[in-house]
């Protein structure tokens, strides 16, 4: 289980959300917070010292749930349940600029 989010922590969810990012709970994973932008999303886990750390890939949102990434027939797909997603050139720019701006808002070098 991750550490509980404190006071520590608010800078940090201020610069995601000031960059544009969603922060969601989701019911599927307590104690992570979601960070949702450009139809992308990622849980982050609190850390005991106020940071927050990727607790996954970055995935694609299909109907609202968090999708990953696979390699299926030597191409990449977005999967979830029994939904996917063929990982067109721009839906992987999507997720190149949502790491670069979630690295950016955690003070990290993507």
């Amino acid at each position: 289980m991750p550490a509980p989010l404190t006071d520590a922590h608010l800078p940090l969810l201020q610069a995601l959300s000031a960059a544009g990012f969603e922060l969601v709970a989701l019911p599927r994973f307590p104690g992570y917070v979601a960070a949702k932008k450009y139809d992308c999303a990622v849980l982050l886990e609190p850390l005991e010292d106020g940071g927050l750390r990727r607790f996954t890939a970055v995935g694609y949102l299909i109907e609202g749930n968090l999708a990953v990434r696979v390699q299926k027939g030597g191409e990449e797909w977005f999967v979830w349940k029994a939904r996917q997603v063929r990982a067109t050139p721009e839906l992987l720019a999507a997720v190149r600029q949502f790491e670069a701006d979630l690295a950016a808002s955690l003070g990290r070098s993507p």
